[in-house]
């Protein structure tokens, strides 16, 4: 008798002992997780940025639910490519090559500038081979910088723009890397001074969003949303009003 006790005891115990922990899979299947590592006035936490009204728009027109992960732009890539989110917000065109579970949507978000930023005015920057001998710092995971930058570059890779844009002020180093929009929202928003942004741009790429393949059959759907969002107003209508008051325009 004792040992049955004994052993409902322990198997009650063993019961309680959490088992390895799981990434969590969306709330219901009419909600789709983005990651984004892209910063205001594109994202914001709020879902208030240029991409997440757009994008929240368009889902909510195919009757999903929109929401947001904030992820360092690496561990983004491999997290939606794995499943375990449903994709990714912004991304180069592209990355379907060396991430084979994610899928662009073929209708660019928008085209987006990669600039450089600098304490330096006379410094002089007019395409790639012009950082070869600087100190340059960038974000983790951001494809377009890590295959374009010469190798004979200083190169210091940091987590986010806090960091990055910390490295510029504090003289560490003579160069940053980094969105148009996103620099320029950046210094604005924390009133830095003395920052120079490069205005040649060092390259502009179309920008996409990707899915899971899972969501295959959700791909063209997506797609044709965002054209028609286009078409109707709603997407110049976003724009001036979170992404032009950036420019001062």
């Amino acid at each position: 008798m004792m040992q049955s006790i004994f052993g409902l005891v322990l198997l009650a115990c063993l019961c309680q002992i959490p088992g390895p922990v799981q990434a969590e899979a969306p709330a219901d299947d009419k909600t789709l997780i983005l990651n984004t590592a892209v910063s205001e006035p594109l994202s914001n936490t709020s879902q208030t940025g240029f991409l997440d009204s757009l994008l929240g728009i368009a889902l909510q027109r195919l009757g999903y639910r929109l929401e947001t992960v904030r992820i360092p732009a690496e561990r983004a890539l491999i997290v939606a490519n794995d499943g375990i989110n449903d994709g990714e917000m912004l991304r180069i065109g592209g990355l379907q090559k060396h991430y084979p579970n994610l899928i662009q949507v073929p209708e660019k978000i928008l085209d987006l500038e990669f600039v450089a930023f600098t304490r330096n005015a006379s410094l002089q920057i007019n395409d790639w081979e012009d950082l070869a001998t600087l100190p340059v710092a960038v974000i983790t995971g951001w494809k377009i910088f890590e295959q374009n930058i010469p190798a004979s570059a200083e190169l210091v890779s940091v987590k986010n723009a806090d960091q990055l844009f910390t490295l510029l002020v504090k003289n560490r180093t003579d160069v940053i890397l980094y969105s148009r929009w996103s620099g320029l929202a950046y210094i604005r928003k924390h009133q830095l001074q003395n920052i120079n942004i490069v205005e040649k741009s060092l390259a502009q790429e179309s920008m996409y969003v990707y899915l899971h393949e899972r969501h295959r059959k959700l791909v063209p759907l997506l797609a044709s949303e965002l054209r028609a969002l286009k078409t109707d107003g709603e997407y110049q209508r976003l724009f001036t009003e979170i992404l032009l008051p950036c420019t001062g325009g």
